[in-house]
């Protein structure tokens, strides 16, 4: 069989395979703090006998795009958005530290202080827990400060500090869940980083480009139908040949 079958054959795989990568961006285009994945194409010989004539594509996850969200408003005490580098430390499900750009933060019926999907915001001693108050307020450091229940405006005061952080990007990846993790997991937590800064009451969007998402879709469709079509001209080609030995 002619290996322009199995090339083809594989320039549709890694197409569809790309089309996967695409679609989970644009289903997160309004997924707060949602970041980008990024991939590329590579393509390598078939090796063989005689000359390197024939070459493979293939598709790689290259990263994820750091670039920043534009900021909504919203006026919510409780909403915070990262001003520039740095990450959320949060617990994941699994009991691990993991970080996020998602600020949209809320208290659930324990008290404990939550993002918009319930996992834990973690301050100096782990999850942070807010007692009954009149008022909350998260400053530009993270530091959360409250009135007491029933208590003057000069009580407030300074209860804990959310953790801050900006780990090394090239020791990070991102997980299913979207949110950032180590790569080598026995090193799990990140130190607080005192250079990162929060901005109060606006929440950072999802960075990726809806519109570019949807020309990437397009344009891997047509690589797609493409690959198709030549798979058929090398069944079509296959036929022209067994009915030549046939009649030979």
């Amino acid at each position: 069989m002619d290996k322009m079958l199995f090339i083809a054959m594989n320039g549709a795989k890694q197409a569809m395979q790309a089309q996967t990568n695409i679609s989970h961006n644009l289903a997160n285009a309004s997924t707060l703090g949602f970041k980008e994945n990024l991939d590329s194409f590579s393509t390598w010989h078939v090796e063989g006998p005689g000359f390197n004539s024939r070459a493979y594509n293939r598709h790689e996850a290259s990263g994820i795009n750091l670039m920043p969200g534009s900021f909504t408003s919203t006026g919510r005490d409780l909403d915070i958005a990262v001003n520039g580098e740095g990450w959320i430390a949060i617990q994941a499900p699994d009991g691990s530290q993991a970080y996020t750009r998602a600020g949209d933060l809320r208290i659930n019926a324990n008290g404990m202080l939550t993002n918009g999907v319930g996992h834990p915001v973690i301050g100096n001693s782990g999850p942070i827990v807010i007692p009954p108050a009149d008022k909350v307020e998260i400053g530009a450091d993270g530091s959360i400060s409250i009135i007491p229940t029933g208590q003057t405006a000069d009580t407030m005061a300074i209860l804990d500090r959310i953790r801050l952080v900006n780990p090394d990007q090239s020791l990070m990846q991102k997980g299913p869940d979207g949110l950032l993790r180590y790569i080598d997991g026995n090193l799990n937590t990140a130190n607080p980083d005192a250079s990162v800064s929060l901005a109060s009451g606006v929440l950072e969007q999802s960075n990726v480009n809806a519109v570019s998402e949807l020309v990437n879709l397009i344009e891997n469709a047509r690589q797609f139908e493409a690959n198709v079509k030549i798979m058929k001209t090398a069944q079509e080609s296959d036929e022209v040949s067994a009915r030549l030995l046939r009649n030979s």
